[in-house]
């Protein structure tokens, strides 16, 4: 027996074309559809495992398309395609019920790879997930603040999908957690979880860390190793510190996010891998690539769905809730009395600034029940260096200053005539080089040549 077609309900006709010869390139059976109504009728007649489905139809809402039709199949898994500047409509998709979504334009390797995650998921039998419940925070964060209850609302909708999620944030704000929490909800939840800090490993040997290594491939190699990516298959690989990366081991890390292939160094084949990648940084990614220190393909590869950790001077309303129930946690851990903070150490909690985050937090508590005991916690048992320490500031609207610039021949300008004379200005100081511009105006030089040549077609 056969297995069911898929089914692609896709309203553009050169999408359906390319769609459909990509799936049946890849030997998958595929039915078509150009609209909802001739769509539900095809998924009545062939109840296809997996459907791909187009947000924007001409006769009805792909959501309320999607939503009939997990009534009539439960099982079936949806993949969700939508337009780049859709991407709320797709979370909103997740949150119903689909599978994952695609956003295009998108690539032949993760078009196919989300096919057969989906497929591989109807093999292991049941109905998809129902969304889960926005009530309680997941995995093991503690607070209710409005800031993180978005992050809450961001983890469930993306942890079923396979897109890759890109978390930022200071340094201590949870970044891992929220990974774990990702990795935890999802459907890959049974299998590893294997996270690698790109930071913490020298640049010569992380290569043999994420991708493993032969016996005898350098001095040192006694033995096969498989790497993180092998060690993740099935389940979730966490690239924390992703931008610590070395620009050599981000060509090849770009590779295997198109390829799903990964090759042993030393070895001469290569072998496929499904691992659905999460990654962190505690910097300004964008900024990494305008410096030219993370390629640009690669992000947008990686930066699909992004979650912002929120530094705790932001979240004061979940200082107190997080320093309570990390003293009860150290309190059993260490054999003391502790019950309570005293209220002026609540109110000190919720001013200071937390350069630390949430890491300077726990270390704080620990420090006072490893030297002190119980019942409260008074100011006294404090470290000294935090009552010392800067205050959260206050959010207040910024006030102009006088600049020492000289603005006279700017004043009356158009902002755009002010950036060409900026540009201009900057690339005739270093001699014509748009290169050596571009890093002192702090952009990529394909930005200033784009606007180069705008300035040239408007001539």
């Amino acid at each position: 027996m056969t297995s069911p077609p898929l089914l692609l309900i896709e309203d553009t006709p050169s999408l359906q074309l390319v769609y459909q010869s990509v799936l049946r390139s890849a030997g998958h059976t595929v039915r078509c559809a150009d609209d909802a109504a001739s769509g539900l009728a095809a998924f009545r007649t062939l109840a296809p495992p997996v459907v791909l489905l187009d947000l924007m139809l001409p006769d009805r809402d792909g959501l309320d398309l999607m939503g009939e039709l997990l009534t009539l199949r439960p099982e079936t898994r949806v993949i969700v395609i939508t337009a780049n500047g859709s991407i709320n409509k797709a979370v909103a998709a997740m949150r119903a019920g689909a599978h994952e979504f695609l956003v295009k334009p998108f690539d032949e390797q993760r078009f196919l790879a989300a096919i057969d995650n989906a497929l591989a998921d109807t093999r292991r039998g049941g109905a998809a997930a129902p969304p889960p419940r926005a009530a309680q925070a997941p995995g093991d964060f503690i607070g209710s603040s409005a800031p993180m209850a978005e992050v809450y609302a961001k983890i469930r909708s993306v942890a079923r999908s396979m897109a890759t999620v890109f978390i930022t944030g200071e340094s201590g704000t949870g970044k891992e957690l929220c990974a774990q929490a990702v990795h935890d909800l999802s459907n890959r939840a049974g299998a590893p979880f294997v996270p690698l800090n790109c930071g913490a490993i020298p640049t010569e040997l992380l290569e043999s860390e994420v991708f493993g290594h032969v016996k005898g491939a350098f001095t040192g190699a006694i033995a096969d190793k498989p790497g993180a990516a092998a060690a993740a298959d099935g389940g979730t690989l966490f690239l924390d510190e992703i931008c610590e990366l070395d620009l050599n081991l981000q060509t090849k890390l770009l590779r295997f996010l198109q390829t799903s292939t990964i090759q042993p160094v030393g070895a001469t084949r290569s072998r496929k891998v499904n691992v659905r990648i999460v990654c962190a940084t505690n910097r300004d990614p964008l900024q990494e690539v305008r410096r030219g220190r993370f390629r640009e393909d690669l992000y947008y590869r990686l930066h699909v769905v992004p979650i912002h950790m929120p530094p705790l001077r932001d979240r004061s309303a979940d200082v107190v809730t997080l320093a309570e129930a990390a003293l009860a946690r150290f309190a059993r851990e260490e054999g003391r009395q502790f019950q309570s903070l005293d209220p002026d150490v609540k109110a000190l909690f919720q001013r200071l600034g937390w350069p630390g985050n949430v890491r300077q937090l726990l270390n704080v508590m620990r420090h006072v029940v490893v030297l002190n005991d119980g019942p409260a916690v008074t100011r006294a048992m404090l470290p000294a260096e935090l009552l010392s320490g800067p205050e959260a500031p206050r959010r207040t609207a910024p006030v102009p200053q006088k600049s020492d610039l000289p603005l006279d021949g700017l004043i009356g300008r158009t902002l755009a005539e002010i950036e060409r004379l900026v540009i201009e200005e900057t690339i005739l100081r270093h001699d014509g080089s748009v290169p050596k511009a571009a890093r002192m105006l702090d952009v990529s030089p394909s930005t200033l040549y784009r606007k180069m040549e705008a300035w040239k077609t408007r001539a």
